[in-house]
């Protein structure tokens, strides 16, 4: 079939419905001349039209294959046969019949027991019959007959309890002796004071720095406002009540001028410094320490304060220090049935320019 083209090849069927064939190989002689061509049919069933496949590269040449032998046709299986029926299993032979065991002797009968006394003594047992000849073990023979065990004996009736003397009388209690007289006690300590105590807290606090006395011989307050309150109501006191100011600010002064501290409630004075005399200063750190306890209640005559001042300066130039305390008992003015508002004051001796005094820190509390 040289140069033919494919339209012209022989016409070849599968012999099988519904089947393609394909061109699978082929061969060519020296001269390159296709001499022969391999076809493989195609048998699935193909549905619907297919679309244009895209047309394939062209294929190098295949070397030449070896002819395929037919395979030949697998038989058909046979089917398997039926299995036998198990055999009957043979008869187990015989066991050895076992030697017979010896027979075992007859146990004596038990004595009979003595009859109880006062707690009579007990019967005598019987004798125990002896042991019957164990026979020559057989190949695992029947066990022998057991012997017939031995009566037992009869017990004896107990005899009768003795009877119990009669307890003696309890002896007569010796008389006891006479107690020791008791010690002397000894004397009780302090009692610690009994709760609830009286409450501490903060009364006042001052919030601004106060007007600066300056200039001036009026007496004016160094105080200013702040959180908190100064007044304690009429009748608000009890014995016993403490309290501490703290005050601190800048001094200045004129040599040899004077100043005086006045501690008040309105207008009575509670403590006085009377007339202090400076020396020359210039922005000094001053501080104030008040403490005051009230030791009676009532009005003027009766009602007692007592009222403790420390006022202490200190140069910035050279941190030389200052100062006066003083001390003062009112219990003549002094009256806890009316409301009370504490003041502090300073008054100086002249009004030069060079003398001035402010707050800036003043704390009040409660501290019994």
């Amino acid at each position: 079939m040289p140069n033919l083209p494919i339209s012209q090849l022989p016409l070849t069927t599968s012999g099988q419905p519904e089947s393609w064939m394909a061109i699978v190989n082929y061969d060519v002689d020296p001269s390159g001349i296709t001499n022969k061509i391999y076809f493989s049919s195609l048998t699935e069933q193909f549905s619907g039209s297919t679309g244009t496949s895209g047309t394939s590269g062209t294929d190098g040449t295949s070397g030449t294959n070896g002819t395929s032998g037919s395979s030949g046709i697998s038989g058909t299986d046979g089917s398997s046969g039926t299995s036998g029926s198990s055999g009957v299993n043979g008869t187990s032979g015989t066991d050895g019949s076992s030697g017979s065991s010896g027979i075992d002797g007859t146990s004596g009968s038990s004595g009979i027991n003595g009859t109880d006394g006062s707690s009579g003594s007990s019967g005598i047992d019987g004798t125990s019959g002896s042991s019957g000849i164990n026979g020559t073990d057989g190949s695992s023979g029947s066990s022998g007959i057991d012997g017939t065990s031995g009566s037992s004996g009869t017990s004896g009736s107990s005899g009768s309890s003795g009877i119990n003397g009669t307890s003696g009388s309890s002896g007569i209690d010796g008389t006891s002796g006479t107690n020791g007289s008791s010690g002397t006690s000894g004397s009780s300590g302090t009692s610690a004071p009994t709760p609830p105590f009286p409450f501490v807290y903060g009364l006042f606090s001052q919030t601004a720095n106060s007007t600066p006395v300056s200039a001036t011989t009026v007496e004016t307050t160094l105080i200013n406002g702040g959180v908190g309150t100064l007044s304690v109501p009429a009748n608000g006191f009890a014995i016993g009540d403490s309290f501490r100011a703290d005050f601190g600010g800048y001094l200045s002064a004129k040599n040899n001028d004077t100043i005086t501290i006045r501690i008040k409630t309105g207008s009575v004075i509670l403590a006085d410094s009377g007339p202090q005399t400076l020396t020359t200063s210039v922005d000094d750190i001053w501080q104030l320490s008040v403490n005051f306890t009230v030791r009676q209640l009532g009005g003027p005559g009766s009602a007692d304060i007592v009222t403790l001042g420390v006022f202490h300066t200190t140069k910035q130039a050279n941190n030389a220090q200052g100062g006066f305390a003083f001390n003062t008992v009112n219990d003549t003015t002094f009256d806890t049935t009316v409301n009370n508002t504490l003041d502090v004051t300073a008054q100086f001796s002249s009004n030069s320019p060079l003398n001035s005094i402010f707050t800036d820190i003043f704390v009040l509390n409660k501290i019994y």
